[in-house]
């Protein structure tokens, strides 16, 4: 069996007596991929002889100097900086970029022991939520290769369900590591915002980005949470609100939470499968002390255009730097000025890019700029106030991560009740900066179905003893696919 499907505290025990080594960790990380990527396709990059000789070197440290992630692999998105590795944002804009510098969140995993194999597939700068929109590859769904991983941190997620690495980094702007861990039934976290450093995170819409770890148990991603939180005087928008020992949260003992249920997150657009895995979860949760109680969040159905005026805005302006002048593509055939720049970005952005480009640029013109880019930021602090006042009486907010499991490559979801569902499940909580998880609750036709919790503000600890009480009376977080058979 693979030691990448190994928990934490499994590994750390076998590091700890000798019975393996962080060299074999490491190996076994690089078997693994080699047996299963080309089939998944997650990773983009391999970093396997800088990896191997940390490993070495890790492996002669004292047992003293070893914490909990102490020698075990992960994968990084490719829209977090890495010294010497290509960071592309799966665009042809980027596809040579070397950085010179470590993102903060990559310092952190290696201060803390970890070992860097590889950069992971995304939707072009993160602007996607199937992983089809790569300019490279397109990710697979472990459970069935025939569907879509989700995204854009598909590649992140995959490559944990499917065995690659046990742990990994995504981003979420408006549902991008919640939605595919649930598509590939992992845990994913988006932490609230400003609680883990931007700083070195390429940035798609700045005010909504956060980057959140993905792992197979909820311990495992409080730990990685735990490693990568934290003040960074390089990231203005980083909170300096102390960092619990997330850890310590996970006593099992919910007796007298209080859940509130939206009704809109079990409304029209949900699949019928769906609601009832979400509806049998609570029942677990009730049957550990929890009370639930239905709920309205009477501004969500703004969410969506909300999230994509201001997503796209940001993103406009975020995305002028790739002019084909100072770095990344550019254009063989401009003959003057002007034509680098139109050449460049026209044939280095992908077509998902440059139509959110042009939105956010309308969005943000003279004569559109009030009517559109200003009262989406009105209508977000109505919905962040739903948020507030629902707090004033609850713990946490309980409901489906995705309103549907996992559908074919190519076949995209054209029912637009559905995509406005998916919209409100995910993207409220970027808009109002709320930290929440989605863990495994079951299965339809084989598929994993994902949970979210939602959480107050700085509160992931409370999130996270929801979610391992639950992970802890059930069984689906053991549950692992069979690469194209899937797993009822």
């Amino acid at each position: 069996m693979t030691l990448m499907k190994k928990t934490a505290a499994e590994l750390q025990a076998l590091l700890h007596n000798r019975e393996v080594s962080v060299k074999e960790v490491t190996e076994d990380s690089f078997k693994q991929i080699a047996a299963l990527d080309g089939q998944v396709k997650a990773f983009l990059a391999l970093t396997e002889e800088e990896a191997l000789a940390k490993a070495e070197m890790l492996d002669n440290s004292s047992l003293e100097a070893r914490g909990p992630l102490f020698g075990l692999p992960i994968g990084i998105k490719d829209n977090i900086i890495t010294k010497g590795t290509t960071t592309t944002c799966a665009s042809k804009m980027l596809e040579n970029f070397v950085p010179v510098y470590d993102a903060t969140v990559v310092e952190k995993v290696n201060e803390a022991g970890m070992i860097s194999v590889g950069k992971l597939n995304m939707d072009e700068f993160a602007m996607g939520s199937t992983t089809e929109r790569s300019a490279f590859q397109t990710t697979h769904n472990p459970w069935n290769l025939d569907c879509v991983p989700g995204g854009s941190s598909g590649g992140s997620a995959a490559a944990v369900a499917a065995g690659e690495v046990p742990f990994s980094l995504g981003t979420d702007t408006g549902g991008s590591v919640r939605q595919p861990a649930a598509l590939c039934g992992v845990v994913g976290m988006k932490p609230t915002y400003g609680r883990v450093s931007r700083n070195g995170l390429v940035a798609f819409a700045s005010s909504l980005d956060q980057i959140g770890p993905i792992t197979r148990t909820v311990e495992d991603n409080a730990l990685l949470l735990n490693a990568i939180s934290g003040v960074d005087y390089r990231d203005s928008s980083s909170s300096p609100q102390q960092v619990p020992n997330f850890k310590d949260a996970l006593t099992g003992d919910i007796k007298g939470l209080r859940i509130a249920v939206p009704k809109e997150y079990l409304g029209e657009g949900i699949e019928e499968d769906v609601k009832d895995k979400v509806r049998a979860s609570l029942k677990v949760l009730e049957s550990l002390g929890a009370t639930v109680g239905e709920v309205t969040l009477p501004h969500s159905k703004y969410a969506s255009p909300t999230y994509y005026a201001i997503a796209t805005a940001e993103a406009s302006s975020n995305l002028a730097r790739f002019d084909g002048i100072r770095y990344g593509y550019r254009s063989e055939d401009a003959k003057n000025l002007e034509e680098i720049y139109l050449r460049s970005r026209a044939e280095g952005f992908g077509t998902e890019v440059k139509k959110r480009i042009l939105y956010g640029t309308y969005a943000l013109s003279a004569d559109h700029h009030e009517d559109l880019y200003v009262k989406a930021m009105r209508v977000r602090t109505l919905i962040s106030q739903d948020f507030a006042s629902v707090f004033e009486n609850y713990d946490v907010i309980v409901g489906p991560t995705s309103a549907t499991t996992a559908y074919e490559i190519g076949g995209a979801v054209k029912d637009q009740v559905t995509l406005y569902a998916n919209d409100v499940l995910t993207v409220s909580v970027n808009l109002a900066g709320v930290p929440a998880i989605s863990i495994p609750c079951g299965f339809s036709n084989g598929l994993p179905v994902g949970l979210q919790i939602i959480g107050k503000h700085f509160d992931e600890a409370l999130i996270y003893k929801v979610a391992h009480a639950f992970e802890q009376a059930t069984d689906f977080h053991k549950r692992t696919p069979t690469l194209g058979e899937g797993n009822e």
